[in-house]
């Protein structure tokens, strides 16, 4: 291929890519965690989103319920 056919070719993959829908901020960890091999991360940031989950809950009136768990 010439040079200005490789040019043009990822032109082309740049704009199809920019008009492609945007990914979730999820799917968008799931994807780093796939391509970069960080499954280990995986049962750090479920843990601190339990623990986020429980202090936020604990100013609310489920208060009683989640002291009992303890």
């Amino acid at each position: 291929m010439s040079e200005s056919e490789d040019k043009h070719d990822v032109k082309g993959q740049f704009e199809s890519q920019a008009t492609q829908s945007e990914l979730g901020v999820i799917a968008e960890f799931i994807a780093f965690l796939k391509y970069n091999k960080k499954w280990w991360l995986t049962p750090i940031v479920v843990a601190l989103l339990l623990i986020a989950i429980l202090a936020i809950s604990a100013g609310t009136g489920a208060a009683p319920f989640i002291y009992t768990l303890f």
